[in-house]
């Protein structure tokens, strides 16, 4: 089974196209809905996805793990990780799925920064790229060109040893601690990413930073 975990906050307007657009190409569609003060449950679960909530909100991270308990209890063999804002391309998935399975990988990361499809904001291809790399290098070790990338496709052992404890945006560098302290094959892909609103501002590297050395030193 292809499950997709679709993580949501306040989605209510685009939540269904992008679940109709899913079911192409998934088996089952979960959203975790992070305690929207909208209607995006409501919205998701008419448009035929499982619908699980948190009663408050607990951040990107928290969602995604919330849907991996649930993968794994439902027996996936393969998850993935979509934005519920419409951002990411269907178009990518499977041609991205396959490569995970001819390349023998355990997981799959999309990079908009490998795609010329996507306009990547001035603001983010030079200045929040370089902060993502600098701190995903410090902790990680690994080199990626887009560390903090919303596409994801997981198979049953990537998915059974990534158990993500960091709730917020700090989750996406995680995922690539694990994916080294498992020694987990991984591959990028270029996906398109296209962009609605400005999104991440100055801080936001500052603020993944905080989270990462929080959670290290502070459990």
């Amino acid at each position: 089974m292809f499950l997709a975990i679709v993580p949501a906050y306040n989605e209510e307007k685009r939540i269904s196209s992008v679940i109709q657009s899913l079911f192409q190409c998934v088996d089952e569609i979960v959203v975790v809905d992070d305690c929207s003060t909208d209607k995006t449950a409501e919205v998701a679960k008419k448009a035929g996805a499982r619908v699980l909530r948190h009663k408050i909100n607990l951040g990107q991270g928290a969602a995604l793990e919330t849907g991996h308990v649930y993968a794994r209890e439902r027996g996936a063999e393969f998850i993935l990780h979509f934005d519920g804002d419409g951002q990411l391309s269907v178009e990518d998935i499977s041609p991205a799925f396959e490569q995970l399975k001819t390349s023998g990988a355990d997981i799959i990361l999309g990079s908009r920064f490998l795609d010329t499809r996507s306009q990547v904001p001035w603001f983010k291809r030079t200045v929040l790229l370089p902060v993502g790399v600098l701190i995903n290098k410090f902790f990680t070790g690994l080199k990626l060109t887009d560390a903090h990338n919303g596409f994801r496709i997981l198979n049953a052992r990537a998915l059974d040893k990534i158990r993500i404890t960091q709730d917020r945006m700090a989750h996406a560098t995680e995922i690539i601690s694990l994916i080294k302290k498992y020694n987990l094959k991984h591959v990028e892909f270029p996906v398109k990413v296209v962009y609605h609103e400005y999104g991440q501002r100055s801080m936001a590297g500052f603020r993944i930073l905080k989270d990462l050395v929080f959670g290290k030193f502070m459990k």
